[in-house]
This record gives C-alpha cells, sequence and structure tokens, in this order.
C-alpha cells in the first residue's frame, strides 16, 4: 500500500476538521504530497527523512527548522500500514502546542490509509471476479486446475452447482440506463448471496449475468426454490431500486464447461422472450428457443405462421386462437379445455372442428397437431 495524492488529501481534510493547525503528509521518499498550505506541496520534507528512516516522531523546534530543508516547526509522526512506514504526517507549530493532537491525526491518517486498503482490495475482488465470470461463461481458454486456482484466490467454490441467468435491466418509462443502476443490481445480487458470481456483460445491452449455486437432488434441481429466490430478489428492487429486471435462467449442465452452455440458454431464454414475465426459465419455454431460428428466415417464419394468420383471417374476433391455446395449455385434454373455458364438450368439439376446416391441419395427426403448436409458439 502506497499513499497518493488522493489518500493525503483526504488525511489533510480530515485532520483540519479536528485541528486548526496546519497538516502536511509526506510520501514515503518524504515528498509532500498533501498540504494545508498549497505553496509546500512537492517539496521534499528532511523532518519526515527522519522520520521514516528511524521510524520516530520528529519534533522540529524553529531553531532545527532553520538548519532543515523545506522544514517548519512542528511534529511529524510515521505513519504506519501493516507495520510499516508508508509516508509521514505532520502538524505545524510550537511542538509544545501541537504536541497534544499527534496521535489523535497520527491514528485518523492510518485509519484513511486502512479505509482505501480495504476498498481497493474490494475493487480488485470485485473486478477478478467479473473476469473469472466471463471466462466461465464465454468457454475459457484456461484449463481447470487455472479456473479453480483462480476461484480459490477469490474465496468462490467452483465445485459448486450452478446455474447461469441472464439479465435485463430496464429503466423507468423515460429515463436512460445508467451504470451506477448496473452497480446496483450487482450489488442486490451480490449481498447478501455472497456465493453468487456477478459481473456487468453488456452496458449497451443492459445485461447483467449471474452464476447462482443450485441444489441438485438426484443430479436434478427446483425450478420452484430458484424462483422463490429471484421473488425475493424482485422485492427488494422494488424496495431499493429505480429499475426493473427481467431474469432468464438457463439449465443446468455439469462441470465448468456447463456453465458456458446454461448461460447460452439462458441469454437465449431471454433475446427471444415476447412477454413481459419478469420470470422466465429456460425449461418452461424450451421450445420457444430452440425453435427461435427457424423466424430469422423470411420464408421459413412466413410458412410456420401460416395456419395462424389464417385463422385471423376467419376469426377476427379471435376465438379459435383462444380455444387452440387453452387445449395446448391443458395438454390436449378436452374436459381440462372445457373446464377452463367454461364451455361445452360439443362447442369445443365445434371450434376445434372450425379450426381443421380453415387451416386444413387435422388436429389429430401428430405432424398437423405440431405445426399448429409451433405456430402459437411462434406468434
Amino acid at each position: 500500500m502506497q499513499l497518493n495524492t488522493l489518500i493525503a488529501r483526504q488525511i489533510v481534510e480530515r485532520a483540519t476538521k479536528i485541528i486548526r493547525y496546519p497538516i502536511n503528509v509526506m510520501d514515503d521518499n518524504g515528498r509532500i504530497i498533501g498540504s494545508s498550505d498549497p505553496n509546500r506541496l512537492h517539496k521534499t520534507h528532511d523532518g519526515a527523512l527522519l522520520a521514516i528512516h528511524d521510524n520516530r516522531i520528529v519534533e522540529i523546534s524553529a531553531e532545527l527548522a532553520g538548519t532543515l530543508v523545506g522544514v517548519k516547526e512542528g511534529i511529524n509522526l510515521p505513519i504506519l500500514h501493516q507495520d510499516k512506514v508508508i509516508g509521514v504526517v505532520g502538524i505545524s507549530g510550537k511542538p509544545d502546542q501541537v504536541r497534544r493532537f499527534g496521535e489523535m491525526v497520527k491514528m485518523t491518517a492510518e485509519l484513511i490509509v486502512e479505509q482505501a486498503d480495504l476498498m481497493a482490495q474490494i475493487q480488485w475482488n470485485k473486478r477478478h471476479r467479473e473476469e473469472l465470470l466471463l471466462q466461465l461463461i464465454q468457454g475459457s481458454k484456461l484449463n481447470e486446475t487455472q479456473l479453480l486456482s483462480i476461484a480459490e484466490r477469490l474465496d468462490l467454490d467452483l465445485a459448486q452447482p450452478r446455474v447461469a441467468a441472464a439479465i435485463k435491466v430496464i429503466p423507468k418509462k423515460g429515463q436512460p440506463l445508467t451504470l451506477e443502476q448496473l452497480q446496483k443490481l450487482v450489488h442486490l445480487l451480490e449481498y447478501p448471496e455472497r456465493d453468487n458470481i456477478v459481473g456487468i456483460v453488456s452496458v449497451s445491452q443492459n445485461e447483467v449475468v449471474v452464476l447462482k449455486p443450485i441444489t441438485l437432488i438426484n443430479h436434478k434441481w427446483s425450478t420452484t426454490e430458484e424462483a422463490k429466490r429471484v421473488k425475493r430478489l424482485l422485492k427488494r428492487i422494488g424496495q431499493e431500486a429505480d429499475f426493473s429486471i427481467q431474469i432468464a435462467i438457463g439449465d443446468y449442465f455439469p462441470g465448468l464447461s456447463g456453465l458456458s452452455r446454461s448461460y447460452e440458454t439462458a441469454k437465449a431464454t431471454l433475446a427471444c422472450s415476447h412477454t413481459k414475465q419478469a420470470i422466465l426459465f429456460y425449461q418452461d419455454h424450451k421450445l420457444s428457443v430452440l425453435i427461435d431460428s427457424l423466424m430469422h428466415d423470411q420464408w421459413r417464419k412466413e410458412q410456420v405462421n401460416q395456419p395462424i394468420k389464417t385463422l385471423l383471417e376467419k376469426d377476427s374476433k379471435g376465438v379459435l386462437i383462444k380455444t387452440l391455446s387453452v387445449f395446448f395449455a391443458q395438454n390436449c385434454d378436452l374436459a381440462q379445455t372445457c373446464a377452463e373455458l367454461h364451455i361445452h364438450r360439443n362447442t369445443l368439439r365445434y371450434r376445434l372442428e372450425k379450426i381443421e376446416q380453415f387451416t386444413s391441419l387435422e388436429i389429430n395427426k401428430i405432424d398437423d397437431k405440431v405445426q399448429l403448436y409451433l405456430a402459437l409458439k411462434c406468434m
């Protein structure tokens, strides 16, 4: 840890609020890097050099000050960090008058240094956690031993099974998204969930990624339990943040290499979502995600959408579309579909016959049924 001008300025500002005497801060070379008197900046302080060399308090009388370079009468105290002298804090004035303030100013300086060192460590840790996350989700060129070594230094357990979640940050209507909002989300994801590995993947696309620990039972994990955790996160965001989120949670794949596959499923789920639903699980939208590439070719898109387009032309009120949607949502169970729609079985049969008539597809034929189902999925 080294003193810099920013830390020195903080020491001077804090100390001058405590006492009214001029304050100087010198680095480990005895150069003044912070001072109540700007005219003294960047000059070498011989009294500080003595304090650094001998690791002791050096008092300078008016007579002694006249024999030293860049020195005024006062008291100079070494600043220690981890038992090492990293600089000196000086109080200008008659030693008998300023001596009583020495230890207090020294303690203030050392507390500021400790705080700055802690913040630097936190930033180092945060930066390297993000770098590790990118290595994991992008398919790292590093081998597993190297990744585990990096994780160990960051106090992260990569043996813990994890799934990737891709999160889109949505600012309030009419407001631009800021980096501070993304950083706020990262903080909410990291605390109190300290085992999450979180990073901002794309500022321009408002995307944050988190590798979330999960519990496997018989090699499976519960989306129900994960949904409860996400709902708690959404509640906290509603209470503490000025934005909302949409989160897509990918599937689980074993091993470190599985994390990149999990991220791909999460990212694809978020990308192909056409709903405002806050929580999306790849497992619940698997077919939609897998067939999403069909919609990138115009002729395939037109072919898939044709049955629905025909129904919309023949049924402007959308009754048949709704009936078909409920029918598939109820796994093609006639009784459950009737109960959900509050209609008689004969009414349902009539509507299904109309769908077959308009689309030239037979619901009881597996290929035709799949075409209708895909058409709904790609609406």
